[in-house]
């Protein structure tokens, strides 16, 4: 098998560490196998690609897109070293409102599936950091939606105390600003 999965303390949010074959030349894994992932409870089809590349101090973040386009996520770094962090804003659920987090980078290799009712950011630790994140419905910027990262409430402890942020998510909402989503809402348009 070449996929270890570990459910978080939210065990919702997992951690996926691919096996790596490396040898003189570099190294080959794969990021993806619908069969593995579906036979550990991740169904969704990935529909979007995304990419960016930061500087140490970014923080992206906290976003999701609300329903009927909310999003899953399957996030990785190819390139440089993150802190990311989910957050549960799922209505009613037991762990909403907390937050789970892991360090991912080009070395480890390590990924993590974000399903839908989660917020979701990363702080980049290392001088640049490539991340490459595939999600489960396209981008829609009516259903934009964030967290501030310094919410009060949440209370994440980024390794990070005057990140770079955007214009847009230095003026999101706190988490008790936020309309939650309902559970019962599992995504894919």
């Amino acid at each position: 098998m070449p996929f270890r999965f570990q459910r978080l303390e939210i065990p919702e949010v997992i951690l996926i560490e691919p096996r790596v074959f490396q040898d003189t030349r570099g190294f080959f894994m794969e990021t993806y196998k619908r069969s593995e992932f579906a036979a550990y409870g991740i169904t969704e089809e990935f529909v979007q690609s995304n990419y960016s590349r930061s500087i140490r101090g970014t923080l992206r973040g906290l976003h999701y897109q609300n329903p009927p386009q909310a999003q899953g996520k399957l996030v990785m770094v190819l390139r440089g070293e993150v802190f990311d962090v989910a957050v549960d804003i799922r209505k009613n659920s037991p762990t909403c409102g907390r937050w789970v987090s892991a360090t991912l980078s080009g070395q480890n290799h390590h990924m993590l599936y974000i399903p839908v009712g989660f917020a979701h950011g990363f702080c980049v630790l290392s001088e640049e950091a490539d991340f490459l994140y595939f999600v489960t419905a396209e981008y829609n910027p009516e259903l934009d939606a964030g967290i501030i990262w310094n919410d009060p409430t949440i209370a994440i402890n980024w390794p990070v105390r005057e990140p770079l942020l955007s214009p847009k998510d230095a003026r999101l909402p706190r988490f008790d600003e936020i309309e939650l989503m309902n559970p019962s809402y599992t995504g894919n348009g």
